[in-house]
């Protein structure tokens, strides 16, 4: 492994205890790669093996396009295109997950979703489609309309037959953010099942009446009619069948244990109504039911709200990756103008709940020649953001590696401008990067 971008890998600043794990910059908006331009504010991505290589797909949010990277057998980034561009990406595209045949039963496929608007809806992109095609939207109808940050489907292994796609609904209107589920009774179905909403057993909808590991009985019940609804007709409905109204869900993922019955994810947080509603975010834990997808328990695990507890450092956590005894938890603060520190991610033991941060972003705010490199000199703390982290240790037959996206918001040049040459996001001209991370335990 190695570095292929010339982008410091110092954008990274190790805590304490993982000054051994290696960073290895892939890619980066000041990489031209053959006359391609790495778009900023990167976030969901997925990783195909190739016969000659691999294919890196990857969410630029604030673009509202997914690009592709083409990667030799060393891993050496050698071409990228865009195969979907602000015209049909339509929204802000944040999380999202590559289905496999290998571990979902179906694909390959790249569930990415719109967040604009409780009126967005989740793509369904071939990973091999034509770059031609990119201003083609691909929208799923049966995922209903949501300010969604995540499609989430289950591995085979949960419920075979069926098809069972969690959604992270990022909202914090009047009607929260919800966690909702498709079900297909036909494996693939992306456009015959039905869509569902997270409630507790006993109807309790305000999100601050569970504590730090408290246990709760839910079940998720029916949204009808979803292909044809508003979002704002679902959100109602939602309320109306008494849905817990959490302070905005991100990201979600579930446990590489083999089953895949077990779903963390984080709730960011907001200013608003914080009262009934997370400020500086949680995390979760859903087990479903072993027969049922529609049951289960709710645990809330770590409770950023509780500035003396185990997550009181916690500034509104957003993007998720669960592996087998880890979650790894990354940090998009808010700016409310009290951060402390700069985005952490943060390593949560599964078998002894500690909790520790792995990394925090370095805005190089003392450093002349980078501060002015990266407009980040003044910039306030938290100023930037992580997008999504991956395991590809499997795919590269090389043990605990990840590639992780970090977002440098303050990073804006005319290079990075309207990378996708859509016409929906022309002035955008963020730059972000990916780093390879190895020697982070699985």
């Amino acid at each position: 492994m190695k570095a292929h971008s010339i982008t410091t890998p110092e954008v990274l600043i190790k805590k304490a205890g993982f000054e051994n794990v290696e960073v290895y910059p892939l890619i980066s908006s000041e990489d031209l790669i053959s006359g391609f331009t790495f778009g900023g504010s990167a976030d969901g991505s997925g990783l195909l093996k190739l016969n000659n290589g691999y294919s890196l797909l990857v969410n630029h949010e604030d673009n509202f396009s997914v690009s592709r990277i083409f990667l030799d057998e060393t891993f050496r980034p050698v071409s990228g295109e865009y195969i979907l561009n602000s015209d049909g990406g339509k929204w802000r595209l944040c999380s999202a997950t590559l289905a496999t045949p290998a571990e979902h039963g179906f694909g390959p496929l790249y569930l990415t979703c719109g967040e604009s608007s409780v009126e967005s809806r989740t793509h369904a992109l071939n990973p091999f489609v034509q770059g031609a095609q990119a201003s083609q939207t691909r929208e799923l109808q049966a995922f209903g309309r949501w300010n969604a940050e995540q499609a989430l489907p289950l591995p085979k292994t949960a419920y075979p037959g069926k098809t069972v796609v969690m959604i992270g609904d990022d909202d914090s209107s009047i009607d929260g953010g919800q966690v909702a589920m498709y079900v297909s009774n036909t494996v693939g179905d992306l456009a015959g099942g039905k869509l569902y909403v997270l409630r507790r057993k006993d109807l309790v909808t305000r999100e601050k009446d569970m504590e730090e590991e408290d246990v709760v009985d839910i079940e998720f019940v029916e949204i009808t009619g979803q292909t044809t609804l508003t979002g704002g007709e679902i959100n109602a409905k939602s309320t109306e069948l008494k849905s817990i109204a959490f302070n905005r869900v991100e990201d979600l993922d579930y446990r590489k244990d083999g089953v895949g019955r077990e779903v963390y994810f984080n709730v960011t947080g907001n200013s608003a109504n914080t009262a009934d509603r997370s400020q500086y975010g949680r995390t979760y834990r859903i087990v479903l039911n072993e027969n049922n997808p529609l049951e289960g328990t709710l645990e809330l695990i770590l409770d950023g709200d509780d500035r003396a507890g185990k997550a009181k450092d916690y500034q509104d956590v957003d993007n998720i990756m669960v592996t087998e005894n880890y979650v790894y938890i990354q940090e998009d603060p808010n700016g409310y103008g009290t951060e402390t520190h700069d985005a952490y991610v943060y390593q949560y033991n599964i078998a002894t709940k500690e909790v520790k941060p792995v990394f925090e972003l370095n805005h190089f705010r003392n450093d002349a020649t980078l501060g002015a490199k990266f407009l980040s000199t003044n910039s306030a703390k938290g100023s930037w953001e992580y997008g999504s982290m991956i395991d590809i240790s499997d795919i590269i037959g090389v043990e605990n590696t990840f590639l992780l996206c970090i977002q440098m918001h303050t990073w804006r040049l005319p290079a990075f401008k309207n990378p996708d040459g859509g016409t929906g996001r022309p002035n955008e001209d963020q730059g972000s990067m990916i780093a390879v991370i190895k020697g982070l335990p699985r």
